[in-house]
């Protein structure tokens, strides 16, 4: 038997499984460290729209190969591997193209699929994991997924070199946006947040200012502050309040990029997208080349562990590594078995 992480309707439990045996084309890993992600927090709160428990939280994870089942060359016991958590179907017209975040028939591990990575032991499709290189230890290769997520926003808007950007929210997901953006080249980059706490973390991380995002202004103090409008504006938040002030950043002729995962639905004005040629653009998680290109930003230490790894917790204290994430004092919360 082994110990696996339930989110339930009340709470966050530890409970006893049974050992998941790798099938064909599957490896079976053991849990190093896995992270809790926002998605994690708003699923338990009933924010989500896609994850509801019960279910077995742990897509930011990284094991250790401990079998491997039929057929299986790519992968072997004893190697590291972090996990891209997408679970595509291999065989529709988005998987053929390459998009295998956009699969018509997408699961997600950790995210409502039968396993999560918050566990003992897992298995998973091995073209699914993604070997971690030596010189990254377990703290910081738990972050090769949640920074793979900017790294994809930021290529979906054509690069943001000698660009301005404005970033709305700055919990994780912000601040690596504004960790990547910095190091592709951005020449300006203006955030919000509506904690006097986040935007104080923003500028010590390198924003070139912070606006109060619950101001009635904070469109028009950002404009000032990038001293023209956004190029390119990253909404980690997704609601319709952000919406709203990222096309008055972005107005005329910039991009909206929708990182975050709304909760509800909004509302845009229509007219003001055709008059003023904005565009909206939504960003589903990652591809392959977004993991690479993770990794080598970790290994350069445009990201490190020091700055976002906030609390370790061993594995069966999942309830109060759950409620530190929630607090706001936190930026990135690890388990670890142990």
């Amino acid at each position: 038997m082994m110990r696996k992480v339930v989110v339930q309707p009340d709470g966050v439990r530890v409970v006893e499984a049974e050992i998941p045996a790798p099938g064909p084309g599957e490896a079976q890993l053991r849990m190093v460290v896995a992270g809790v992600c926002g998605s994690d927090t708003h699923a338990l709160r009933g924010r989500h729209p896609n994850v509801h428990p019960p279910y077995a939280p742990g897509h930011e994870v990284v094991g250790v190969v401990t079998a491997v089942g039929a057929d299986v060359t790519t992968v072997r016991a004893g190697q590291r591997a972090t996990v891209e958590p997408d679970l595509p179907c291999w065989e529709c017209k988005q998987c053929w193209a390459g998009r295998q975040n956009l699969c018509e028939r997408l699961g997600f591990f950790g995210c409502g699929s039968a396993q999560g990575g918050m566990a003992d032991t897992f298995t998973i499709d091995v073209r699914r994991l993604h070997l971690v290189p030596d010189d990254l230890d377990d703290p910081t290769a738990a972050l090769i997924e949640p920074l793979s997520t900017p790294v994809h926003a930021i290529r979906l808007a054509g690069g943001v070199r000698g660009r301005t950007v404005a970033i709305l929210g700055v919990g994780t997901i912000g601040l690596l946006t504004l960790k990547v953006a910095r190091a592709y080249g951005a020449r300006r980059i203006v955030v919000t947040a509506r904690s006097a706490q986040r935007r104080k973390r923003a500028l010590a991380f390198g924003a070139d200012a912070a606006v109060d995002a619950t101001a009635p202004d904070a469109a028009d103090q950002v404009r000032a502050a990038l001293a023209e409008s956004a190029d390119v504006v990253f909404d980690c938040v997704a609601e319709q309040s952000t919406t709203t002030q990222a096309l008055a950043i972005a107005n005329k002729g910039g991009t909206v990029i929708v990182v975050g995962v709304p909760a509800g639905e909004v509302t845009v004005p229509l007219a003001l997208l055709q008059d003023s040629q904005l565009r909206i653009q939504g960003s589903a998680t990652y591809l392959p080349e977004d993991y690479a290109d993770a990794m080598r930003l970790l290994r350069d230490g445009v990201v490190t562990a020091a700055d976002f790894v906030t609390a370790i917790r061993p594995l069966h204290e999942a309830a109060a590594a759950f409620a530190d994430a929630e607090s706001g004092d936190h930026i990135k919360v690890l388990l670890k078995p142990r």
